[in-house]
């Protein structure tokens, strides 16, 4: 790790440029390819529709995230160079704390600017690209406005400034943060259906959660828990009920016809 940091102090900015750009780039192929590969194993558990043919704006979305995603570490190097942001090179229980610490303040406040992006003034220019594929994919998690890209970025370091974490504690958040990003985007329920009913997992977030949540806008503002949600009164009440199952809303069943109507038999 010490090299690392070495390395991190004295590389010259555009060499960190092009590393960062890389490394953001590796972790979608990565994470697309993971997704794609669940989505196969679990494909009888599909709980969203299946996704429409891939369009060329999912594409531009996904490749100016990477390169948006680059800029948020490259502001974080910058950042650390100056001094504001600090972090540890501890290991053992404290990683741990780091980690509960990390999820549990960024979840709340992902799950405020979520919630603040689907106010009227906002959703049209700010987030409702990301909605326009409510037939989730793995790419779809990188399907975001420009805007949003950087304020879940500049909420991330600001949390790095105020809290001085470890670094294992900050990596391993960072892997979770994908990871569950690409849980609520596949379609299909990786989690087994006793999930919901095991204490403390049950407050875990699912791709059943944000599958609901990308076809019933009012529902489900979390991203790695379901304890917002739950709190502030945005949990969908049949949520454990229906986990593992389609969120597919069916069509209401259409009214007899009455008699000498077309399709009566009077």
């Amino acid at each position: 790790m010490h090299q690392v940091i070495d390395w991190l102090r004295t590389v010259p900015l555009w060499q960190a440029a092009l590393v960062f750009l890389a490394k953001n780039a590796l972790v979608l192929v990565l994470a697309v390819a993971l997704g794609e590969w669940l989505i196969r194993r679990h494909a009888h558990r599909r709980v969203a529709p299946e996704a429409l043919p891939l369009q060329r704006e999912e594409w531009v979305l996904a490749t100016v995230c990477v390169v948006l995603n680059s800029v948020v570490t490259f502001a974080g190097l910058l950042l650390w160079r100056e001094g504001w942001i600090r972090f540890r090179l501890d290991g053992g229980p404290r990683v741990l704390v780091d980690v509960l610490v990390l999820v549990g303040v960024m979840d709340l406040g992902m799950y405020l600017l979520h919630r603040t992006a689907h106010l009227p003034l906002l959703y049209g220019w700010l987030h409702a690209p990301h909605h326009r594929y409510e037939r989730a994919r793995p790419l779809t998690l990188f399907v975001l406005s420009p805007l949003e890209v950087l304020g879940f970025g500049a909420l991330w370091l600001a949390v790095c400034v105020a809290y001085e974490a470890s670094w294992a504690g900050m990596l391993l958040y960072l892997v979770i943060n994908t990871l569950w990003g690409l849980l609520g985007h596949l379609g299909v329920e990786p989690f087994p259906d006793g999930w919901v009913r095991w204490p403390g997992l049950r407050a875990v977030a699912t791709t059943t959660f944000h599958a609901r949540h990308h076809l019933d806008l009012a529902h489900h503002y979390g991203f790695y828990t379901v304890v917002w949600d739950r709190l502030l009164g945005t949990l969908a009440p049949d949520y454990e009920a229906s986990f593992a199952r389609s969120q597919v809303v069916p069509p209401e069943p259409l009214a007899p016809p009455q008699p000498g109507t077309p399709g009566s038999r009077a």
